[in-house]
């Protein structure tokens, strides 16, 4: 029956259920900071300590790193409030460039970026876990499948993995308050436990001590930045993941700006009082060639007996982040089905959870199998050059909708612009640069990924227009 025929009968037409906007500035702020902080500054940020091996230099970097990062939250922000509805740079790269710039950026996040990262925190949570339950160990093969001339294993990590992105897509199906909520309390878990890192880590005696004005005579210093400075940004990616869920968030013009800075402080905070026990437990080098600075560093500090605490701290950081990227990133594919750009039964919100539940159930089996596969890992270092440059086109997206929509309501503007944009381009233009030059077959590989999209996209508009988009959306 139609909406008029119901009128005519004298009842209300029925409407489509929406998305509860149920979020606020301290929800976005735990997201955000949920998002950045997950295994990167307790194991990743060895690269940073091998690129740069003077302390005072280094702690300024991450202090740059930091402030780039707000000019990307600044940024988003702007396009965040200009777009207040599910799908984050697919929105805003969709009205500047047309629907084919948000269809490949929603491409690449369903088939690698956003999927690709589940698979890598769930794995990566789960081989922690293993250090204390050694039955998700990534060494404990559970069963063995004969495939003809060879076999596939199946390991414990993989079954943890599995296991993880199951439990989260569960929750987050049935609720965003359940989703979020639950992805709130690790958060707090996570900034407690880096308080007692940096507390209890600066009182301890220290085991080393840096050199913080000796600058070595050997340093080659534009590729010792630079590797330093890739590891910093790694660190900070993510701070944009709220974006994708502005359609659940209340009062978006002011809770989500607020929010993503809130984050991104907090974060930043955090990050160098870490760094500054890290400094205090072991020498610069020695830092460097660790593969957990977190835990090697609190094995120093405090004796080997605190390596299962730490294991464990580290394992909620991780299953933390992972519990933000469930909730973000599957709000990504909502509005590209609705659009008729991607799979029409993704297009739906759950009638009674208010959820995008399809796209949850949709992005956990495809992240299940990039975890079960293997291939996550590869496939992640194909598309950084990729999401660089999806970066670098949402940035120029702030000033090409100011000259091409310059009446659109923007409850938030960014500070600084237009500078505060042009840098945070130049920035991801130059890890695009790095990329081709230090990776130039992953680089391929990864414009390969993103060129396969075409032929969906020809696909799934076949017999859609850009006028028929917009209504759809209207």
């Amino acid at each position: 029956m139609t909406d008029a025929s119901h009128s005519a009968t004298g009842h209300a037409p029925v409407t489509a259920p929406q998305l509860v906007r149920g979020l606020g500035t301290w929800d976005v702020a735990l997201i955000t900071f949920g998002t950045l902080v997950g295994s990167a500054i307790f194991i990743a940020a060895g690269i940073v300590f091998r690129g740069m091996p003077q302390p005072s230099i280094l702690m300024g970097l991450w202090i740059v790193g930091g402030l780039l990062s707000i000019a990307g939250v600044l940024t988003y922000a702007e396009l965040g409030t200009m777009f207040p509805e599910a799908g984050g740079a697919y929105n805003y790269l969709k009205a500047a460039y047309g629907p084919l710039f948000g269809f490949l950026f929603g491409w690449t996040a369903f088939l690698v970026t956003q999927s690709g990262a589940i698979a890598f925190l769930a794995v990566a949570s789960a081989e922690r876990l293993g250090y204390v339950v050694p039955f998700f160990s990534s060494g404990h093969v559970v069963a063995t499948i004969p495939l003809g001339v060879t076999s596939l294993a199946i390991h414990g990590s993989q079954i943890g993995a599995a296991s993880a992105i199951a439990l989260l897509c569960a929750i987050n199906y049935v609720g965003l308050r359940e989703g979020a909520g639950f992805q709130n309390v690790i958060a707090v878990i996570k900034i407690g436990s880096l308080v007692a890192l940096a507390g209890f880590g600066l009182a301890a005696p220290a085991a080393a001590e840096p050199d913080w004005w000796t600058v070595p005579a050997d340093i080659d210093w534009v590729p010792a930045i630079g590797l330093a400075m890739i590891g910093v940004l790694w660190c900070f990616d993510g701070f944009y993941q709220a974006t994708f869920c502005a359609g659940e968030i209340r009062d978006p013009g002011r809770n989500l700006p607020r929010g993503m800075i809130i984050g991104l402080l907090l974060t930043l905070v955090l990050y160098l009082f870490a760094n500054l026990v890290y400094l205090r437990a072991l020498p610069i080098e020695e830092l460097g060639r660790v593969n957990g600075v977190g835990e090697a560093s609190a094995a120093a500090l405090f004796g080997a007996s605190w390596g299962p605490v730490i294991t464990l701290a580290v394992f909620i950081s991780i299953f933390g982040c992972l519990a933000s990227g469930v909730l973000t990133s599957s709000r990504i594919y909502l509005p590209m089905a609705q659009d008729g750009l991607f799979f029409r039964s993704l297009a739906k919100i759950h009638p009674v959870y208010r959820t995008p539940s399809a796209c949850i159930v949709a992005q956990g089996l495809w992240a299940i199998v990039l975890a079960c596969s293997g291939t996550y890992e590869q496939l992640g270092t194909y598309v950084i050059f990729a999401v660089y440059m999806f970066h670098a086109a949402t940035g120029a997206a702030v000033i090409v909708l100011r000259r091409t929509q310059p009446d659109r309501a923007r409850p938030y503007r960014t500070w600084g612009y237009p500078w505060t944009p042009i840098v945070f381009v130049l920035v991801a233009l130059a890890f695009v640069v790095s990329t081709l030059v230090e990776k130039p077959i992953e680089s391929m590989f990864g414009i390969l990924i993103v060129a396969i999209g075409l032929p969906a996209y020809a696909w799934w508009r076949r017999g859609t227009n850009s006028t028929e988009i917009a209504k759809r959306r209207s």
